[in-house]
């Protein structure tokens, strides 16, 4: 099931979509400001972000540019200005739509469904991570769009973690599960991938943490 983050400081707004997207089959997360949509972002997953502009604490320009650091999701933005301008930074951004206040909540509906139809067909599965990504097609990795060079194997292992991300998997399940149940060696050459890996990845490194006295896992 999809998820929605709605973004909005207007309690009656956020009602509106919740319940529509309800409706349409979507769950949905509130946050009333830009603070606390960042907060979310870090810590759950989220299909797509529908997010105000005129915001306290935090205004959508500037969460949406955040956002974009984080995590590359779709977002959809809203504002009571028709303002051409506001339009075109928001592009700039990165936005999918704008739509002006008052809306039609039937109208978001099926501009979501498009956005997330599209991303979809067009996703050749990108993991990312902050500054980290991996194309899983084409069998790259870029650290800060900087496409690196890795091994296949140091590959399939940082694909696979990322996969199951925040989940402890030890080393001899990485054997079985990586290098395949034909492997006849230790679990030291686990160790030695994840030493490469870590030096290849530079501050990303964090992401792959040591499970004392078991495994690794990649933890966001």
């Amino acid at each position: 099931m999809k998820k929605i983050l709605i973004v909005d400081d207007e309690i009656k707004i956020r009602e509106v979509i919740r319940e529509y997207a309800q409706i349409n089959g979507y769950q949905t997360q509130e946050a009333s400001d830009g603070l606390e949509a960042l907060q979310y972002i870090r810590e759950d997953d989220f299909d797509i972000v529908i997010l105000d502009i005129m915001m306290p604490n935090l205004d959508g320009f500037s969460a949406c540019r955040q956002i974009k650091k984080i995590k590359n999701l779709p977002v959809i933005m809203l504002s009571a200005r028709e303002e051409e301008y506001d339009k075109l930074f928001g592009f700039e951004l990165g936005i999918d739509d704008y739509m002006v206040k008052p809306f039609s909540p039937k109208e978001l509906m099926a501009r979501i469904k498009a956005i997330l139809d599209r991303v979809h067909a067009n996703n050749n599965e990108n993991l990312i991570f902050e500054g980290l990504r991996i194309d899983v097609d084409g069998h790259n990795v870029f650290v800060d769009e900087k496409k690196i060079h890795i091994t296949p194997k140091e590959f399939d292992l940082l694909l696979h973690l990322m996969r199951n991300k925040n989940i402890a998997i030890s080393r001899n399940k990485l054997l079985e599960e990586v290098w395949n149940y034909d492997y006849f060696g230790d679990d030291r050459t686990v160790d030695t991938h994840i030493k490469m890996l870590r030096h290849n990845l530079g501050e990303y490194r964090k992401f792959i943490v040591t499970v004392r006295g078991m495994g690794y896992k990649f933890e966001v």
